[in-house]
């Protein structure tokens, strides 16, 4: 999977993809990100990519040439199944949308910036809107890190456990049950003894019956949701 992201603030991603499992996924050659400077695509010599908003009002708007010419370089080099926008008004991201977007190959991420991007290119360009949540952010870069790593770990190899994923929480709509590692007494507070008894099908029932309850007592929307 290829994904392309559009930022005014490359050095903010840096981090988020150069270590830990998104690293991991490159290395192995099942990840291709490649973070794209806006400001190539500037109006002037002066690198200007934003301007005031119509209307009167604080704050600036990214211009929609700089954007348009960008999304249409890189269209020509790949074939983009979603031309994604990170704004708060967007859907907000959950484990279906990051599954179905994990099956994609070439996805294309703006990150805005100021007061967003000209509502032309959301309209002409943009395939899909996503947000990480109900509050504000500087800017998409955060936001941008956050979608990549949520595809990014669904890939399959990426991860040394395939089967990892597949128990996260979210996946069907139930939150993830508590787990516990060694020692099985820690001062006195005791691993459930189903967890040693070695029973496979014991074991399956006692995590969904766990994942039901933590569900129902602090995300009774997700159950919700399901119905």
């Amino acid at each position: 999977m290829t994904i392309d992201i559009l930022t005014v603030l490359p050095e903010l991603l840096e981090s988020p993809f150069n270590h830990s499992i998104l690293k991991r996924a490159k290395e192995k050659g099942l990840l291709n990100i490649r973070v794209h400077h806006l400001r190539q695509w500037a109006v002037n010599e002066y690198g200007q990519i934003d301007d005031y908003q119509y209307g009167g009002g604080a704050g600036m708007v990214m211009m929609p040439e700089p954007l348009a010419n960008a999304i249409e370089a890189l269209s020509k080099e790949s074939k983009y199944d979603e031309i994604i926008y990170m704004t708060p008004d967007g859907d907000r991201l959950n484990q279906r949308i990051a599954n179905q977007l994990s099956l994609k190959e070439n996805l294309l991420v703006i990150c805005g910036h100021y007061k967003g991007i000209d509502q032309r290119i959301r309209e002409q360009y943009v395939t899909r809107e996503i947000s990480i949540g109900d509050y504000v952010l500087s800017g998409g870069e955060l936001a941008a890190a956050v979608l990549v790593d949520t595809i990014g770990r669904l890939i399959p190899g990426v991860l040394n456990d395939e089967t990892s994923a597949l128990f996260d929480s979210f996946q069907d709509n139930l939150l993830a049950p508590p787990v516990y590692t060694r020692p099985a007494d820690w001062r006195g507070a005791k691993v459930p003894e189903i967890l040693l008894s070695g029973d496979p099908k014991k074991i399956e029932d006692w995590r969904h019956d766990q994942s039901l309850s933590r569900t129902k007592a602090r995300r009774p929307d997700l159950l919700n949701d399901e119905e």
